[in-house]
């Protein structure tokens, strides 16, 4: 049968975009519908502008402390309309860096603008526009959610924080995982008041035991309050321009009373609207379920990014993009191995990790083994004043070959990402030993730590 397009992408955001560059490059003809702004989430209203905040939140940790190094300045306030408007400029630059358009010109890749519904297993309506494909390639993302009590629509979602018309004094936020801590970090820096609450034991779930006790330890030595293991979270009411926040512990009704509400309490899939039913693609806890090879149960619908409740990271979503393009152009074959993907938050201090935690580890090989490397061991972070921090590897005994490895610290995703690429590459123990690190560089603590895993 001769469809429309070879590969259709529903989504533009980073796992679209890739998705349909991979296929337009392979030689599919190739279309992409979007229904807002190409980049989606991530780079309009996600993770480029809470990273914006946080560079705004570290910049004023530095003025603050910076006559500690001889440098006198004013005491130093926050322009939040400027912090805004400079988020935004940001915004452009990296659309306009992307190149976007430029680049789907170049490949041939029609770009339809609109709501996409599935209407059958190779047909989609776009706005009443009727399109057929040979594969179609689901990269719709995720948006925040907001939890089912009395005044959710008084809290803001995180990618509505920059329309909070001015910093908030204080602040609870609903959400111990990477964007609540992130959250939680730009607004202590900023010199709000924090409230941090889970349902969780512990924030940080998915990282590894250490890493969260520590960048909780560093939350509560800057006085945020961090209530973990809560029983749930049970209303917000506007009280004398005012929210007043009601919660759970061992049974007993708390409250607080805050300027602002900041849910970020997960991430499910934007399946509502998209007839996902027409086409006989199922569903599972508000996401799509994949194979390894990213199909859905309809084996040419595939589904890459946040969609199929694999990793809710860019780099996850653009590997899956590229691989989902590969599989439903030239066969399905290829996999995605997500324990080399590093990950990590931009907190005070950032926090990151790869592969398999300790935990995780200890319940494959009770014989692998951990070694930790404090910062303070390398000469960078005591010139920068920034000792607090660890280096952990996971190692593999017989093999020594590097299982895991977390960090916490300044600059802590830059050193992951260097064991990372170590990870990919096979380097084994020894081999990373004898690596010569820059010097002076966070970097460095990598040799130290791998040279100690050896001696231990």
């Amino acid at each position: 049968m001769d469809h429309t397009f070879d590969v259709l992408v529903i989504g533009g955001g980073p796992a679209g975009m890739a998705a349909a560059t991979r296929a337009a490059e392979l030689g599919a003809r190739t279309a992409v519908v979007e229904r807002s702004a190409l980049g989606g989430t991530c780079v309009n209203s996600g993770c480029v502008p809470t990273r914006v905040l946080a560079k705004t939140a570290r910049l004023y940790r530095e003025v603050r402390t910076a006559y500690d190094y001889g440098i006198v300045v004013d005491e130093p306030s926050v322009d939040w309309d400027k912090t805004v408007q400079r988020v935004r400029a940001t915004v452009a630059r990296v659309l306009d860096a992307k190149g976007y358009g430029p680049t789907m010109e170049r490949l041939g890749i029609e770009l339809i603008e609109g709501d996409a519904e599935l209407t059958g297993e190779h047909s989609v309506t776009v706005d009443g526009r009727e399109v057929t494909a040979g594969s179609i390639i689901l990269c719709i993302g995720g948006s925040g959610r907001r939890l089912p009590i009395e005044g959710a629509e008084l809290a803001v979602l995180p990618h509505e924080v920059l329309s909070l018309e001015k910093l908030p004094g204080t602040v609870a936020i609903i959400g111990g995982g990477h964007t609540g801590a992130q959250m939680t970090t730009i607004f202590d820096a900023l010199s709000s008041k924090v409230l941090l609450l889970d349902l969780a034991p512990r924030i940080l779930m998915t990282e590894d035991e250490d890493v969260a006790a520590a960048v909780t330890a560093s939350f509560t030595g800057k006085g945020v309050q961090v209530e973990t293991g809560i029983g749930g979270v049970d209303s917000i009411r506007r009280e004398d321009g005012a929210l007043s926040l009601t919660w759970q512990r061992d049974g007993e009704p708390q409250s607080r009373t805050v300027d602002a509400v900041v849910m970020a309490a997960g991430w499910p899939a934007n399946l509502p609207g998209l007839g996902l039913d027409a086409a006989g693609v199922r569903t599972a806890r508000s996401f799509i379920p994949v194979d390894e090879y990213l199909r859905s149960n309809v084996p040419h619908i595939f589904v890459a990014g946040d969609a199929n409740g694999s990793s809710m990271l860019v780099q996850a979503a653009v590997f899956e993009g590229e691989t989902a393009a590969e599989n439903a152009v030239l066969g399905a074959t290829r996999t995605t191995p997500h324990h080399l993907l590093p990950e990590g938050g931009f907190t005070d201090p950032d926090y990151a990790g790869v592969g398999l935690t300790e935990a995780k580890a200890r319940e494959r090989d009770a014989e692998c083994h951990a070694v930790t490397m404090p910062y303070a061991a390398v000469e960078r972070p005591i010139i920068d004043d920034r000792e607090q921090g660890f280096l952990k590897l996971v190692i593999d005994r017989r093999r020594e070959l590097i299982l895991g490895a977390h960090a916490v610290g300044e600059n802590a995703v830059e050193v992951i990402t260097a064991v990372a690429s170590a990870m990919a590459a096979g380097t084994d123990l020894a081999t990373l030993a004898r690596v010569k690190f820059a010097y002076p560089t966070y970097s460095a603590v990598i040799g130290h730590a791998a040279r100690a895993a050896l001696r231990s």
